[in-house]
């Protein structure tokens, strides 16, 4: 069986990380998400608070952004994405895995086997996740759609060169309020057994 990779972007609020942990389970293979900030926070003796909640904002020229981390240095911030990549290329030669976000599709673009996912929904559907599955008040939700969506794309932006949901980058990109958490997991393991011609 060949090994393999699939990276995983998604926008805040379209379920893109519960689907990417079930579509481990459903191919038996490693999943990584909150590793990376752990491994990150270890190799660079920081507290794994400060690589936490805000990692994925940059501020460049063009987004008038907070610095991720707490940091106050842009030096900071990219020897914090120069580690994330070194350990996201770790994990993906070490076994067949799922990466979530943290630019995981660009970092790996030359990746051999490798497959980049974006999951999307509409604005109603997200908002809607954001209640049912996330228990955040309505307002509360918006305000997060509107600063996550911005901090994501900032960070991509930064480091990538191009916007998470730039098509000419992936290979799949997927709306998840048509299927669910379950049904979009199966429809993209099929994707993924087909194109590895796995058992």
């Amino acid at each position: 069986m060949a090994q393999y990779t699939v990276t995983i972007t998604r926008q805040f609020g379209s379920l893109g990380r519960p689907i990417a942990k079930k579509l481990a389970e459903m191919l038996n293979i490693e999943y990584y998400d909150r590793d990376i900030v752990e491994e990150t926070a270890k190799n660079l003796g920081l507290p794994i608070s400060v690589i936490s909640s805000e990692e994925e904002e940059a501020k460049t020229l063009f987004f008038n952004m907070m610095y991720p981390l707490g940091m106050d240095t842009s030096g900071r911030q990219d020897q914090i994405f120069e580690e994330q990549a070194k350990i996201i290329r770790s994990f993906s030669e070490k076994s067949s895995a799922i990466i979530v976000g943290r630019c995981s599709d660009y970092i790996l673009r030359n990746h051999k086997n490798c497959i980049h996912v974006f999951v999307y929904a509409s604005y109603e559907a997200r908002l809607r996740n954001c209640v049912d599955f996330l228990r955040m008040d309505a307002e509360h939700a918006k305000k997060m759609i509107a600063k996550v969506d911005k901090a994501r794309n900032s960070y991509h932006k930064s480091y990538a060169g191009y916007l998470p949901y730039d098509y000419e980058h992936k290979d799949i990109m997927i709306d998840s309020s048509m299927f669910g958490i379950e049904g979009t997991s199966k429809v993209l393991a099929e994707i993924i057994r087909e194109r590895f011609h796995l058992e």
